[in-house]
């Protein structure tokens, strides 16, 4: 019983761990909220001497809160630099629409202004986006707090003092330190990993028909995986970037910083090895034996314990020594074993080596790098791909790089994303206005305010009526939390601010996670908030949500109407600067490969491919909605699910090319990888003008790049040169196989369409 609960407590740690990396969120909820705690405790010591109403404790609560929100820089001293730079459209936008507030048409047509202006210099990147919250919410407060021109000077201080109290918490008092936060990504990435591996050993154990669930279940924590090493990679360069700026620490930072991140990449690829090498395991027909799946469980339940949150580093070693004991046998037995198996064996393997690794690699003192490389099984590290049948195995050689990257000069250049997104938010606000004051002449500035927030971090319309919609279930939600909240603390002045700051911190906490959830929690903000200030009932609320609804509707028809933007052209700009990216670090591992350096550093490649990977993902989520009108879901589904594929495989061969130099392999490596890269963007073609491309498999060239291997007289470097040709020939079997069932399926589609117009 004290091993159950010691295990549970163990998972329950494990699970905290990987739910928030960096504990990002929760800081940013903790340092939010007492922010706006600091803010209304100094804004009352005012107001008690100048006799103000509590409106000037609300204008510094909420930009206290708003500064924190809006501010998504890395660096501390950018932070700083931007939530200071705040102040100054917030103080004259708190001006104008304190002063307009009368006048409701020119405030109107002021606020439109705001709110464009607001969108557009969003293409300032994470500043730019900040100032304009700034300023629209500065603009929006004297709407809903209905104040007068006599409390001006006063609301200016209270900005200043909300603003302030986030630069001194934020900035100063709880600044990020980076060690420490990189402490946390690591132990979160572990979690990642326990998660991953409890997902792949669920799905030898669930029965067939629950397979496919677990098969989902698997490919979201691998998309998990992907996304926390991207933070971790992130802030091991930004640490790196800190030592390299210190003369006393720049080569420390070289040597540390370059090795933990080709661990963490090493230890990433492991994992990532793992759950497609038992993905393919249990969709294979033939039945895993009982033993076989005895021995990979057992080597999956050590994995698991190593990787827990809260195991001693001196039981690390001996769990991962234990775990490829445990699939030795099927790792070493020639007979009685299939090819899949073995794989699941190896990967076990490999990603023990690569734990042990990673974790010799945090706890390394400068200059203690020796790095065990993990071996390869039989496929190499590469994740098992079925060879496709009945492909042409021909690929000419004479494809120049010109030819192979892309269609660049094909692609149209429109308005850019902010600009196409100030002219939309410019329309949806003024119809806001216009309906929103025919629902409510008092409470017309919800729409305004929804139709502003959908806007925020989209890219197409099918985004806008995702957050629109989920925007709307929220509300309607935290309009009953939010009576019950109220009516409970009518009253009491105390406990309401205590209960504004918890939902406030719930708010914070959750923004990132879900926009209904966001709704919610807002929504039981304003009931509070309007109690405090003596305008809570119940119609009020109900307003809330009309409003709501009228904001979203005027968003998304500025969304379908004005410059749309079609959430299948938005994934389909992102498919482009995917595979650019995978074209790019392709190119550039097979360059350091022969030798020669990569015109952009490859690290700095493998992460831009990690990042558009994850963008891809972000813009195929409206294309993965389950409603009976999404179209073509299982299509796109299986395009993220390739280029997922893709992806692993380049990044394995970026990290092949850190241990690899043969300049003489230039005669066949470079016209394989010049073939996989033709295919590569013939795929691209193929999916975005939605026509039949010729693609003739790379396997004769990779043949001939991997005999060139073979006859190296080295046994390691022989070794290392064989591990270079997997990835291509993994990329080159999933693109072609992919372009032949597209081209199968285009077939028949227009076979069809002859068949019915005859």
């Amino acid at each position: 019983m004290a091993v159950r609960r010691r295990r549970a407590l163990a998972e329950l740690r494990t699970m905290l761990s990987g739910v928030d990396p960096g504990l990002v969120r929760l800081r940013l909820a903790g340092i939010g909220t007492a922010s706006m705690i600091l803010a209304a405790a100094a804004t009352s010591g005012v107001r008690r001497l100048s006799g103000q109403p509590v409106t000037v404790v609300l204008v510094a609560a909420m930009l206290a809160m708003i500064s924190n929100l809006a501010v998504n820089e890395t660096e501390v001293t950018r932070l700083r630099g931007t939530t200071l730079l705040m102040l100054g459209p917030a103080l004259v936008s708190l001006a104008a629409g304190t002063l307009l507030e009368p006048h409701h048409v020119v405030a109107d047509v002021v606020f439109v202004t705001v709110t464009m202006v607001a969108v557009y210099i969003r293409r300032f990147g994470a500043r730019g986006f900040a100032l304009g919250m700034a300023a629209f919410m500065a603009f929006f407060l004297p709407q809903l707090l209905h104040v007068t021109r006599d409390q001006l000077p006063w609301l200016l201080v209270a900005a200043t003092l909300g603003i302030g109290s986030t630069l001194l918490l934020r900035g100063w008092a709880f600044a990020e330190r980076p060690q420490r936060t990189l402490d946390r990504l690591a132990r979160a990435f572990r979690a990642r990993v326990h998660a991953l591996v409890h997902a792949a050993a669920d799905l030898l154990t669930v029965p067939p028909p629950a397979v496919a669930d677990q098969l989902h279940d698997l490919e979201r924590r691998r998309a998990r995986l992907n996304d926390t090493a991207l933070l971790l990679a992130d802030s091991l360069e930004r640490g790196g970037a800190e030592r390299q700026d210190d003369p006393e620490r720049r080569h420390e930072g070289d040597r540390d910083g370059a090795h933990r991140a080709l661990a963490l990449l090493d230890a990433e690829l492991a994992a990532e090895r793992l759950a497609v090498a038992t993905e393919r395991l249990v969709q294979h027909e033939s039945p895993v034996a009982g033993s076989s799946r005895h021995a990979l469980l057992t080597g999956l339940e050590r994995l698991l314990t190593a990787s827990a949150t809260g195991t001693a580093p001196a039981m690390i070693s001996t769990l991962l020594e234990e775990a490829k004991r445990s699939v030795g046998a099927p790792a070493t037995e020639t007979q009685g074993h299939n090819d899949r198996i073995q794989r699941v064996a190896f990967a076990v393997i490999r990603l023990a080596d690569a734990l042990e690794t990673a974790q010799r690699a945090q706890g390394a003192t400068p200059g203690d790098h020796t790095t065990a490389r993990p071996p390869d099984g039989p496929d190499g590290g590469g994740a098992p791909v079925e060879r496709p049948a009945g492909l042409d195995r021909s690929a000419g050689s004479g494809t120049d790089q010109d030819t192979a990257t892309g269609t660049d000069a094909d692609r149209p250049q429109g308005l850019a994303l902010s600009t196409r997104q100030a002219l939309q938010v410019g329309i949806a606000t003024s119809l806001a206005i216009v309906v929103g004051e025919l629902v409510s002449p008092a409470r017309w500035y919800w729409a305004v305010l929804t139709a502003f927030i959908v806007f925020a971090n989209t890219s197409s319309r099918g985004d806008v009526i995702s957050r629109g919609w989920q925007r709307l279930v929220g509300t309607v939600g935290g309009v009953l939390a939010g009576m019950g909240l109220a009516v409970l603390v009518s009253g009491h002045e105390l406990p309401a601010l205590l209960v504004l700051f918890g939902c406030a911190f719930l708010m914070l906490y959750l923004v990132r996670i879900s926009q209904s959830l966001l709704a919610f929690w807002v929504t039981a903000v304003l009931a509070v908030l309007y109690g405090l200030i003596g305008q809570f009932s119940v119609q009020a609320l109900v307003l809330r949500i009309e409003e709501t609804a009228v904001g979203v509707a005027m968003g998304t028809l500025a969304a379908y109407l004005v410059l749309p933007k079609r959430t299948r052209e938005a994934f389909g700009e992102a498919l482009d600067e995917m595979v650019d990216a995978a074209d790019a670090v392709l190119t550039g591992s097979v360059e350091r490969i022969l030798g020669r350096d990569p015109a952009s550093p490859l690290e700095r490649l493998t992460r831009d491919l990690h990042q558009a990977l994850s963008t891809l993902r972000e813009r195929a989520k409206p294309l993965d909605n389950p409603l009976p009108w999404r179209r073509g879901r299982s299509s796109y589904q299986r395009t993220l699910r390739v280029l997922t594929a893709v992806e692993y495989y380049a990044r394995s061969l970026a990290r092949v090319a850190d241990d690899v130099s043969e300049p003489r392999w230039a005669p066949t490596l470079r016209p394989a990888a010049t073939a996989v890269r033709t295919n590569l963007n013939a795929l691209r073609r193929m999916l975005q003008r939605r026509q039949t491309e010729e693609t003739a498999s790379a396997e004769d060239l990779i043949d001939a790049a991997e005999a060139y291997a073979a006859h190296t007289p080295d046994p390691d470097h022989r070794a290392a040169l064989l591990r270079a040709t997997r990835p291509l020939r993994g990329i080159d079997q999933v693109v072609v196989k992919f372009a032949t069932d597209i081209g199968r399926s285009g077939e028949a589609i227009r076979t069809q369409s002859l068949r019915t117009s005859a």
